[in-house]
């Protein structure tokens, strides 16, 4: 397995984290559009937090680029699933951002690779337990925070299926770790993960295997 790649701004082919290295995931790889700075950090910022629905086209737009890296592997029949957000946050901000970046992502793609057959999935795994914000936590306390949190109800749909997991950012992968587990426990047979952003290049986790545990050296 492969750990996370960066595509748009930051083409670092075939670079693991650290955390991929000591203990692979669920997923085959996951993709990212761009560092979460600057301009785009401020637009994931407007679309999760000030409402603004119409910035969900141009995200969607960095994260069918960050698909398209994916091209080799990925380009047949997948099953793209947003990561879900708890019902009452979701009603509370009106949406889930991850649904329409992916949604937008899905309309640029039918464009630019018609080929392709990616259909929307996004109500098969939902989020049961209402977590702490990740950013708040430890890489270690990231996954405690998300034990038990996703489920699917009905995995009818999985069995035999590729799945193509996105979200608006991937910081340690514990979120992609952990959907992606739930989604291989109910059939899928492989699991892709794309985010628009990913966390900021001085955020480095220094992975002890034997303790299970991460440190962040911030530079």
């Amino acid at each position: 397995m492969e750990g996370v790649r960066f595509a748009g701004q930051f083409p670092v082919e075939g670079l693991l984290c650290s955390p991929c290295r000591m203990a692979p995931p669920e997923f085959e790889r996951a993709v990212a559009y761009a560092v979460y700075e600057d301009e785009l950090r401020e637009m994931v910022h407007l679309l999760k937090y000030e409402r603004m629905r119409a910035v969900a086209k141009p995200l969607g737009r960095m994260l069918a680029r960050a698909i398209e890296m994916l091209e080799v592997e990925a380009g047949r029949d997948l099953l793209v699933v947003a990561v879900p957000l708890f019902p009452s946050k979701e009603r509370e901000r009106g949406y889930n951002q991850a649904v329409l970046m992916a949604d937008a992502a899905l309309a640029e793609l039918e464009k630019s690779r018609p080929e392709w057959r990616l259909r929307a999935a996004h109500g098969v795994i939902g989020r049961v337990k209402d977590t702490r914000s990740q950013f708040e936590l430890t890489p270690k306390g990231r996954r405690r925070n998300l034990q038990g949190a996703f489920r699917v109800e009905d995995g009818s749909m999985l069995v035999g299926r590729e799945v193509l997991l996105v979200d608006d950012i991937y910081t340690t992968g514990a979120t992609a770790r952990a959907c992606s587990r739930v989604l291989r426990q109910a059939g899928a047979t492989k699991v892709w993960v794309a985010t628009a952003s990913r966390a900021q290049p001085e955020m480095v986790a220094s992975w002890d295997a034997s303790s299970d545990a991460a440190v962040w050296d911030v530079g």
